[in-house]
């Protein structure tokens, strides 16, 4: 491949450098093939690399089967026909990365990161596969390298910066970012060192280089509490503030009710009415009116904040809603979807205030039976706020305002609750906390949530009002086989692989799921009152609930399999999540006698609207955990009892039973013995004496040292509870599986898909 005698190299370009810029070149665009002049005159190695260097790579990159030579000496990617599949990158850990692609037979691709070549966490790929996958289990995986980034997530994080005299470098936020951003001192836009920041990307990287970027926003000192909440929202990519036009557009909306639009509506401002909401909630979308009946039953009303009314087609404002889909809500704020006229003025159902809302009006008898029903929009005059703690005082205590009323409307939620548990509704209670925190926003303490009867009261009704609207919706034009467009909230029945494996491993704990006789429903509920109370519940709860389907929004009806609902849609919070708003207009516009409306149209915007609630769920879990480590640096040294919530080839998972709090035992720091993962059993065991740490199993645990930046909590295991942990022996059959499994992590299909090529 010789052209001619060697000259003296002036390459300002190293041997690496120029290796690495080639191969970008080519995953750039993996189906070219270029000439050697092609890409010695190319934009990136032109006047950079001597002819000599670049035959050199060239020579060195074909005999390691990563270009092809072609006719005429030109050069392609080398990559074989039908081993190129697309996905999304999950970058577990810094040594390697998962490439989910969506296809249950190919499964998810392994990555070395050093393979990812300038992907990163959430980008949209494609890959070359040159380790196929051995076998159909879920933790055999074929191996791969990034040959192309179809589609970049983000291009701007939230970190830490670190100056020195002549540059920076950001530590981004989030554990599944893994590199450090390089920030020129001229691009630091007045960032100080140790400040939290928001950084851009203008160069990414190439082969082991960083990427390169601008500090676009100064967030604060890191570690003070706005500081951080703020960094949370951009590092999900989350708005905050409005945009002064979407202020400006909502502070112009009037704030009287004229009698014209009162005379289109129902009014119910003579009719006993009222709120309940959480002590410190600022805005009330969904109010209760009770009404006697002269026959003996119950007129109630669920009344919903008429969001639709301010909110018109083709406005910013109804773009912006669109745009967030969610209201966000961290540890200790609340993101609105709305600006703050319309939730906490406009469309909050303050007392003593006539508000417009669009109601669900329900006639009920004694027993809980739903006799007759009306929908349509009203106008309300709330008589009372209420608390969750109020009612629950005045149900406990048999004493208060509107006791009577509140009464009966309990009484009506056991009845409702009873019969949907009768139909197959799953009765998941999972643990959620809440924190205390001091003025600075420093918690002083992590507190479970309960949640009671007055919780409870509310959420029935609500259901009834959803289930009923989605019915209404669905029965309306009804051709026999489909009914007309409505965002529905849907959850899929479980995978019955994903329950009998489930099923396996509670029978480890003493504890039978039947998944054959009378119904899974009804078998999960037995299995969950039977372990009620138990040390292994929140841990098999939360395992049992990773079995489900996940609820999405869609105009495709599937009913709900949690709730056994036939039909179910989400119509009684307009104010925080815009399906809400979407489910109003259809239903007024099949009110009036329209046709069915587009379904393209609203399915689309479904299927956005639940990614970003997935994304708003995933910055609330991060602000919790946030705060979980918070708390737990004044804990350090500190042993607690805590029970192995999860196990990962790097180590085990451990809730703290006192505070629900969870961190992680690396294995690098178990010394009594060299552990292994045996994923299929879920445990780990000691290669030299067997010893065996399952999921549930009851440890001391001390906490070693916590990490903000990276929200994470690192444990120890006390050595005295080493003994306490069952020491049963398994076959060596058993371990050298478990040794294959190391790089295994449960297979999570969501996109990609297959090339043609």
């Amino acid at each position: 491949m010789a052209r001619g005698d060697k000259k003296e190299d002036t390459s300002l370009l190293s041997f690496s450098e120029t290796e690495d810029i080639v191969m970008h070149i080519f995953k750039q665009n993996p189906i070219f093939i270029y000439t050697f002049k092609q890409l010695h005159t190319h934009e990136k190695l032109h006047g950079m690399v001597s002819k000599e260097l670049l035959d050199k790579v060239l020579d060195k990159l074909v005999s390691k089967d990563r270009l092809r030579i072609e006719v005429n000496f030109s050069y392609a990617l080398n990559v074989p026909v039908g081993e190129i599949w697309t996905g999304i990158v999950d970058h577990v850990n810094p040594k390697f990365a998962f490439v989910v692609t969506g296809d249950a037979e190919q499964g998810d691709i392994w990555v070395k990161t050093e393979d990812l070549h300038g992907a990163i966490d959430g980008d949209k790929v494609s890959v070359r596969i040159y380790k196929p996958k051995r076998g159909n289990k879920s933790t055999d995986h074929a191996e791969a390298e990034v040959i192309e980034v179809l589609e970049r997530k983000r291009n701007e994080f939230a970190g830490k910066i670190q100056i020195s005299p002549r540059f920076g470098f950001v530590v981004p936020d989030g554990r599944k970012i893994h590199f450090d951003i390089f920030v020129h001192n001229d691009n630091l836009n007045g960032a100080k060192d140790g400040d939290k920041v928001v950084v851009k990307i203008i160069e990414w990287p190439q082969g082991t280089k960083n990427p390169v970027g601008i500090v676009t926003k100064v967030l604060g000192q890191a570690g003070e509490n706005n500081t951080e909440m703020h960094a949370i929202l951009i590092e999900f990519g989350l708005p905050s503030d409005f945009p002064e036009e979407v202020e400006r557009a909502a502070n112009e909306i009037s704030t009287v009710i004229n009698e014209e639009e009162i005379a289109k509506r129902r009014d119910f401002r003579d009719i006993l009415t009222f709120t309940i909401d959480p002590i410190d909630a600022k805005d009330f979308d969904d109010a209760l009116s009770f009404k006697y009946l002269p026959n003996g039953n119950y007129e109630i009303g669920v009344h919903i904040a008429d969001v639709t009314h301010y909110i018109t087609h083709g406005t910013v404002l109804e773009e912006e809603a669109y745009y967030r889909a969610t209201s966000v809500y961290l540890v200790d704020r609340c993101v609105p979807m709305l600006p703050e006229k319309l939730s906490n003025d406009l469309c909050s159902l303050r007392p003593n205030e006539d508000k417009l809302t669009f109601s669900a009006v329900f006639e009920i008898d004694p027993n809980g039976n739903v006799k007759s029903e009306w929908f349509g929009r009203t106008i309300i005059h709330s008589d009372k706020r209420f608390s969750y703690e109020d009612v629950q005082e005045i149900i406990e205590n048999q004493e208060g305002e509107y006791l009577q009323e509140i009464n009966i409307l309990n009484q009506l939620a056991y009845k409702l609750r009873g019969v949907r548990f009768t139909k197959g509704a799953i009765g998941f209670e999972t643990v959620e906390v809440k924190f205390k925190l001091d003025e600075r926003g420093k918690p002083l303490a992590v507190i479970p949530k309960i949640r009671k009867d007055a919780h409870k009261l509310i959420e029935d009704f609500m259901l009834l009002a959803n289930r009923q609207v989605a019915t209404f919706v669905f029965n309306k034009l009804n051709d026999g086989e489909h009914g007309p467009t409505m965002v529905y909230r849907v959850h899929d029945s479980p995978n019955i692989e994903k329950l009998e494996s489930f099923s396996i491993f509670a029978t480890k704990f003493g504890h039978k799921l039947d998944l054959h006789k009378g119904g899974i429903a009804l078998n999960l509920n037995k299995f969950i009152h039977e372990i009620e109370g138990k040390p292994e519940e929140n841990v098999l709860q939360n395992l049992a609930v990773r079995t489900m389907a996940k609820a999405r929004y869609t105009t495709d009806e599937h009913g709900h399999f949690g709730l056994a609902f036939e039909h179910y849609s989400h119509f009684t919070s307009p104010i925080r999540r815009y399906p809400d708003m979407m489910a109003h207009r259809l239903l007024q516009h099949y009110l009036d006698g329209n046709t069915s409306a587009p379904k393209e149209e609203f399915e689309e915007k479904c299927k956005y609207s639940s990614d970003r609630e997935k994304l708003a769920a995933e910055a609330e879990r991060a602000s919790i955990k946030y705060k979980q480590v918070e708390y737990m640096q004044l804990m350090e040294k500190r042993p607690f009892e805590g029970i192995v919530s999860g196990v990962t080839e790097w180590g085990i998972y451990v809730e703290m039973i006192e505070n629900k709090c969870e961190g992680l035992i690396r294995m690098a720091d178990m010394n009594d013995d060299f552990y292994e993962l045996d994923a299929k059993n879920y445990r780990v065991v000691g290669r030299r004496t067997g010893r065996e740490i399952s999921l549930g199993d009851k440890l001391t645990v001390i906490v070693k040292s916590t990490d903000l930046e990276k929200r994470t909590i690192d444990l120890t295991l006390d050595e005295e509870s080493v003994t306490k942990t069952s020491s049963r022996p398994i076959s060596r059959g058993n371990a050298g599986e478990s040794s294959k499994n190391r790089r295994s992590k449960p297979a999570k299909g969501s996109y990609g898909k297959k090339k043609k090529r």
